[in-house]
């Protein structure tokens, strides 16, 4: 787990950043059993599959696989149930007029510890086409390629 600023990354989404146009961030406490925070704090988490829904004026993150905790008695709750997230009812109401319009996600970008916390940060998203995809890959690499040559233009 990585540390940065006080905060304790547990886990990120691998292809959250390549596979949606993010356009909007927003941090939500997650509401875990005990079990589930310490497997949280040993870092066996993805948010891969992940998605949040905002059901009667409450979010609800599905798909998010917590795993077991080895210690935990047989009273483990489902690695894959879905976790109610802590938000002001302005939030909420926000999110669900974003994610009313056609196209746009709640997805879960990473989930970490704040001041013994466990936060999840959501991203408003906008899922990507495959030809978007390959347009922003040829992208990135037309800007790597100008920057190389202006560090071999300035290097002379």
């Amino acid at each position: 787990m990585a540390t940065k600023g006080g905060i304790q990354i547990v886990a990120t989404h691998p292809t959250a950043r390549r596979d949606y146009e993010v356009e909007e961030t927003i941090e939500a406490g997650l509401v875990l059993t005990g079990t589930e925070v310490k497997s949280l704090r040993r870092g066996s988490c993805s948010l891969k599959e992940g998605f949040a829904v905002v059901k009667e004026g409450e979010v609800f993150l599905y798909n998010v696989y917590i795993a077991p905790y080895e210690q935990g008695s047989r009273y483990n709750p489902d690695p894959r149930r879905p976790r109610k997230l802590l938000l002001h009812k302005k939030e909420i109401a926000r999110l669900a007029g974003k994610t009313e319009q056609r196209g746009y996600t709640l997805i879960p970008l990473r989930i970490y510890f704040r001041n013994g916390y466990a936060k999840v940060e959501l991203a408003v998203a906008k899922g990507l086409a495959k030809y978007d995809k390959r347009e922003k890959i040829k992208r990135k690499e037309q800007e790597r390629e100008i920057q190389r040559l202006l560090k071999a233009y300035q290097r002379r």
